[in-house]
């Protein structure tokens, strides 16, 4: 029998947004076929101030919408807060997860449930919507990334029970590096990533090069590991 058969309703998906109304119509989209599944119980917008057409969007899909105070961290706590079900999942605005997701998450929440694995988190492959040497470089390296440090990123997405979510402590009210910090807290063991790409939107580094803007994401990253406050790195990333 396969998992989307008897899993009720078991996800609500969080979404921080600003300005996103070009991108999360097909954010939201992908969403559609585990909601009729049954399970997705709930999408929630945490919307920093938009000031496009984010809302209107929002109110069609019939997800829930909140208001929060700009930041992602601040965004994806305040929109934890309200989620009903028992599994959150985390996505940013810009990415989209390819068809087979809700199957794969089916199955790793069925393991968590059953007992047959430890509580863990899962994130996503990272992928890009852009084709050439570079982009399948960049995803080359965040993959390595993962494998050795166990550091995904935002933009791979955060599927967590709300009970490990909240022994972990949630996001922070941090302005960036939000992701990096909760998945810190998190045991390596408790890291698995799935099989299911996670389409991130590529124009942020066509708009500033690819290597420009990786070689900033690293040094960002790095300097927080050296402890530079949040509010200044996001200064920095503009």
């Amino acid at each position: 029998m396969e998992a989307k058969r008897y899993i009720l309703r078991m996800i609500s998906v969080v979404i921080p947004t600003l300005n996103v109304e070009r991108s999360l119509v097909h954010t939201l989209a992908a969403l559609v076929p585990a909601v009729v599944d049954g399970l997705v119980q709930e999408a929630i917008i945490a919307d920093g101030g938009s000031t496009d057409e984010t809302h209107a969007i929002a109110d069609v899909a019939g997800t829930h919408f909140v208001k929060a105070e700009r930041g992602r961290g601040t965004q994806l706590a305040a929109g934890a807060g309200l989620a009903k079900a028992d599994w959150l999942l985390f996505l940013h605005a810009d990415t989209v997860l390819e068809p087979g997701w809700a199957e794969e998450a089916a199955s790793f929440i069925q393991r968590i449930e059953s007992g047959r694995r430890p509580m863990a988190a899962a994130y996503f492959r990272f992928s890009l919507d852009d084709d050439g040497f570079m982009p399948r470089m960049l995803e080359t390296m965040v993959a390595m990334r993962c494998a050795l440090v166990s550091m995904p990123y935002g933009d791979q997405g955060l599927l967590i029970s709300r009970t490990h979510y909240a022994q972990a402590g949630g996001f922070r009210a941090l302005p960036l590096m939000e992701d990096v910090d909760l998945v810190r807290r998190l045991k390596r063991r408790e890291l698995l990533g799935l099989k299911t790409r996670a389409v991130t939107s590529a124009q942020r580094y066509r708009q500033d090069g690819y290597l420009l803007r990786s070689a900033r994401n690293l040094g960002l990253t790095l300097l927080y590991l050296l402890r530079v406050p949040p509010r200044i790195l996001a200064r920095l990333y503009g």
